[in-house]
């Protein structure tokens, strides 16, 4: 009973009665189960689901995914049949456990592999039929990553390369920060071990030439706010996650101080009004550095993400990024897609059953829409597991496109009669070619022609989106066929030509 209440204890959330009941069931029944079974680490193989749901409980305390979570395993590797999981707990939660077993049997060793796209198929089904199933799914991936080194070396690196190519990109997807940055370090050091080597030691470096000028930034910010009667909870310190650093040293090749935003100062408030005024008395008191505001709670970013990021000058001459956002806006970048639960309409949770993203039902859609498997696999490389851009209209209306999308690909993510319209476009204000790459934050205009315009197989090059990809098909599947049919019609003419030119 004791082990009981530490597990209940280790979740922030206050369960009642009859909720508690479901869970010690859960718990205890498991427990009994995995019995005289040991993990390659030598503790009892109960621990693994018992972590799995305290770290699942950290975001997403729902009573039927936190039991599923304690008994994932129990159908797999015990006598206990899901049929008799389903007698003693219902079908939500049976239904839960069978739906990760399906994806315990997925497996993502690499691309070349034949059973891959099938296996990635299978995977985002089952995502997108109940989305807490990759829930608990990630949970385990993250405690059997953390505890990774006690099973061979060879199979750490096929395990954690499917965690850096699939299972961190998903978290990512689904707004869990936090999940995402721990699922790519675990990774990281592991599948390349002296990137990971370097890049701590650069970031170790760093840290320790800025440590007393990032203290002395915090107390500054947080005696100008109080002064300035801004209402905030906290501001505390944040390190840039080390594969997220490695990628934007790859980007600014190898040079730390073009990458601004490695160490960020976070402000938490209670309303959105007291974000506003604190970035105006931030602005009053530090120099901002030109270029480096981005307002994503009046633009939120597709997975939901809201807070406002400045970038300013300190006293010591080294820039900081300050992130200001409200403790709901903060729940949401921890929680991500299982905010949703807590912060429904009139504060009632909503059904844990009916957590959705919107990139879920563009999977449903694709499931029927693509038959080809290479297809299908390159479509997801770019439209699912590509860093992601953010793109504006001129009204302000934001497009989240993967990195290397054209003006073609945005044009057909705003409405595709547009893209079937376009002629030309503007990137900030300056003409550019509708095959151009945008870059974060631009802002495009798209120029249309009244007449429907001449697509070529040079626009399916450019766009990179499967949605633009499908539509550019079906216009010249439909255009050469249009063609196909009046050269049969020509050459039925031909028949009624003069004898003499028949003869020549």
């Amino acid at each position: 009973m004791k082990y009981f209440k530490d597990f209940l204890n280790s979740i922030p959330h206050k369960f009642k009665a009859d909720e508690e009941a479901v869970i010690q069931r859960a718990y205890e029944f498991a427990q009994k189960a995995h019995h005289g079974q040991k993990r390659k680490s030598g503790e009892d193989y109960f621990i693994h689901g018992r972590e799995a749901a305290i770290i699942l409980g950290q975001l997403f305390p729902d009573v039927p995914t936190l039991a599923a979570t304690l008994l994932h395993d129990v159908p797999e590797d015990t006598t206990v049949t899901l049929e008799n999981i389903t007698e003693l707990f219902g079908e939500e939660i049976a239904r839960l456990i069978d739906g990760v077993t399906q994806l315990g049997h997925v497996r993502m060793k690499n691309s070349k592999d034949k059973f891959y796209v099938e296996n990635l198929r299978k995977l985002f089904i089952a995502t997108s039929q109940d989305i807490r199933v990759i829930l608990i799914k990630l949970s385990d991936r993250m405690h059997n990553m953390r505890t990774i080194e006690f099973i061979p070396p060879e199979k750490q690196i096929k395990v954690a390369k499917e965690t850096l190519e699939i299972y961190a990109p998903i978290a990512g997807r689904l707004g869990i920060g936090n999940w995402k940055d721990e699922l790519e370090d675990l990774s990281f050091k592991i599948v390349f071990p002296k990137e990971y080597a370097s890049t701590k030691e650069l970031l170790d470096k760093e840290l320790e030439s800025r440590e007393e000028g990032n203290k002395d930034m915090q107390k500054n910010l947080t005696h100008i706010l109080r002064t300035e009667g801004i209402k905030f909870q906290d501001v505390t310190g944040r390190v840039k996650r080390l594969y997220s650093l490695f990628r934007k040293l790859e980007k600014y090749e190898g040079d730390i101080t073009k990458i601004h935003d490695f160490i960020a100062l976070r402000i938490i408030t209670k309303s959105t009004s007291d974000c506003y005024a604190a970035l105006g008395v931030i602005h009053k008191h530090f120099q901002p550095v030109p270029g480096r505001i981005k307002d994503f709670i009046a633009n939120p970013k597709p997975n939901g993400y809201q807070s406002i990021h400045t970038t300013v000058f300190g006293s010591n001459g080294k820039t900081f990024e300050i992130q200001i956002r409200t403790d709901l806006m903060h729940e949401e970048a921890e929680r991500g897609v299982a905010a949703h639960w807590f912060y429904a309409e009139e504060g009632k949770p909503e059904s844990a059953g009916r957590l959705q993203a919107k990139w879920i039902k563009e999977l449903q859609s694709w499931q029927e829409e693509t038959t080809n498997p290479d297809e299908f696999l390159e479509s997801l490389k770019i439209d699912f597991f590509r860093d992601r851009i953010f793109v504006f209209t001129p009204k302000g209306d934001i497009k989240d496109l993967p990195q290397g999308s054209s003006v073609i690909d945005f044009a057909f993510a705003v409405h595709t009669d547009l893209g079937y319209h376009m002629m030309g476009a503007k990137i900030n204000g300056k003409m550019r070619s509708i095959y151009d790459q945008l870059e974060n934050e631009d802002v495009v205009e798209i120029i249309k022609t009244k007449k429907e315009a001449v697509i070529s197989r040079d626009w399916l090059k450019a766009a990179k989106t499967h949605s633009a990809r499908n539509k550019i098909r079906h216009y010249l599947t439909e255009h050469d066929s249009g063609i196909l049919q009046r050269i049969k019609e020509l050459k039925l003419k031909d028949f009624t030509l003069p004898k003499f030119f028949r003869k020549k």
